[in-house]
């Protein structure tokens, strides 16, 4: 009899365990899924919250060239047109005009591209500037 008490409570304790077991792995089932969608709508905020920033920065952008294209037209109309200043100052005016007008239809998103482009096609030249710029900006600083 003392046998069979043993064997009963040992099955009870085997059924016990059993289901504690079961409500921990459903315990953490739903943490782990609350977990999830914590996560994910954590990372649509900061999805949102990027592109939205990326956005404003191609606006500025865009303000910026539309800036820089009437500071060129400008400076065309009010500037001699002959001579070796005429010359310069007809050049400076192009290339602010042809700037802003990348800068208004890229945008930062636009330059970011063809600034990968250009690092791709041409990539020694590239760690050389950067080494340079590098150099150049440790120099300012320990100053």
């Amino acid at each position: 009899m003392a046998n069979t008490t043993t064997t009963r409570t040992k099955d009870e304790g085997r059924t016990t365990m059993g289901q504690a077991t079961e409500k921990a792995q459903d315990f953490a089932s739903e943490a782990m899924d609350k977990a999830k969608h914590a996560a994910s709508s954590v990372g649509s905020t900061l999805s949102s919250a990027a592109s939205s920033a990326g956005q404003t920065a191609d606006n500025l952008a865009s303000s910026a060239g539309s800036g820089l294209k009437n500071l060129g037209d400008t400076l065309r109309e009010h500037t001699p047109r002959e001579g070796m200043l005429g010359g310069a100052s007809q050049a400076v005016a192009d290339t602010l005009r042809d700037s802003g007008r990348y800068l208004e239809q890229e945008g930062l998103s636009g330059m970011f591209d063809d600034m990968g482009g250009l690092i791709r096609s041409h990539p020694m030249p590239a760690i050389l500037v950067a080494f340079g710029v590098g150099f150049l900006v440790g120099m300012t600083l320990k100053s």
